[in-house]
């Protein structure tokens, strides 16, 4: 019989383990017995054809992780302002390490960008904030993480159980073993740190092996972000945001109203909010205010800062990689 994926270490060694378990409280808990990992094992087996002794067995094995319960609980998104956020990403060392990764990659950068419309420097550096490109990518067991999040993290169990099935589908159809692959706490993967369902949908085999490998496959990573970006609107050619000044009581609630970009630059101009550079009256356009070094940094996004959002929905985030992009272009220029 072919297996649903390579089948994890015996059971009859997880039964050893299980017992001392009982004599050592620091012992991990594991999903073997959990009871919404056991409906999630009907629902895969009668929906899904995966085979339950596998299943069962890859379950034995994976860990509940409270730093995983910890880290979602406070994301730097979330809990630092821009100042602090954007020191951690503008680094030299990582503008320097983009600038020599757009240099190595600059054929395959440079055929994303043509297919996609989406900027080369955009690219490297959304995989810049992501893992450093490609040098880190995340030591948690992907099936610990998602498990974790599934079974013991009310708040957004509903999506991380569709996480966890797309996860096992994934590694199912690339023929992984699920329980040797590593990600974020948040069980985002490779290069581009894509959910599995982002990675089933818009992974791309963009050098023609025949596999979309974004765990170790720097061609397939820059054409799998291309292909993200661009199918979540990027618009080739215009601008991601520009610097803003004051000239006007601007009304405070437009800055705490969402990320859709749903007025235009001529209406935030007219509401005093006006860019520092010429950009299209009609443009939809987004007012950001950001805590700098000095108190409020203002900013005018577009629709491609918009899309960068659809990655993270975060603006601090989506600022990240726009003023990485900017510092590595004009590094890779110079």
């Amino acid at each position: 019989m072919l297996h649903a994926f390579p089948v994890p270490q015996p059971l009859r060694r997880l039964a050893l383990l299980a017992g001392l378990c009982i004599a050592l409280p620091a012992c991990a808990e594991h999903y073997g017995d959990h009871p919404a990992a056991a409906d999630f094992i009907d629902e895969l087996v009668a929906e899904d054809g995966f085979e339950r002794e596998e299943l069962e067995a890859l379950f034995a094995q994976a860990e509940r992780q409270d730093s995983i319960l910890e880290a979602i609980a406070r994301p730097a998104e979330k809990t630092k302002p821009w100042h602090e956020y954007r020191d951690i990403f503008l680094t030299d060392r990582r503008i320097d390490e983009g600038i020599a990764f757009l240099a190595k990659h600059r054929d395959t950068l440079a055929a994303a960008e043509a297919e996609s419309g989406v900027p080369a420097p955009v690219i490297a550096a959304v995989l810049g904030v992501e893992t450093y490109y490609g040098r880190i990518t995340g030591s948690y067991a992907v099936i610990d993480a998602l498990s974790t999040l599934a079974f013991d993290y009310p708040p957004r169990s509903p999506f991380f159980r569709r996480e966890l099935r797309h996860f096992l589908l994934l590694a199912r159809e690339q023929g992984l073993d699920p329980a040797t692959l590593e990600g974020s706490y948040a069980g985002a993967m490779g290069y581009g740190q894509f959910m599995p369902s982002s990675y089933r949908s818009y992974a791309v085999d963009f050098d023609g092996d025949g596999l979309a490998d974004i765990w170790n496959n720097p061609a397939d990573a820059i054409g799998s972000v291309a292909n993200y970006l661009a199918r979540h609107g990027w618009r080739p050619g215009e601008p991601v945001a520009a610097r803003a000044t004051l000239a006007g009581p601007v009304p405070a609630d437009w800055f705490d109203d969402g990320l859709d970009a749903e007025r235009t630059v001529a209406e935030l101009g007219a509401g005093g909010l006006v860019a520092g550079r010429e950009l299209p009256a009609e443009a939809p356009a987004l007012a950001l205010s950001l805590q700098g070094d000095d108190g409020p940094e203002y900013w005018i996004g577009l629709p491609n800062f918009y899309v960068i959002t659809r990655y993270n929905h975060s603006a601090l985030y989506a600022m990240a990689v726009y003023q990485l992009s900017e510092r590595l272009r004009e590094g890779a220029g110079a």
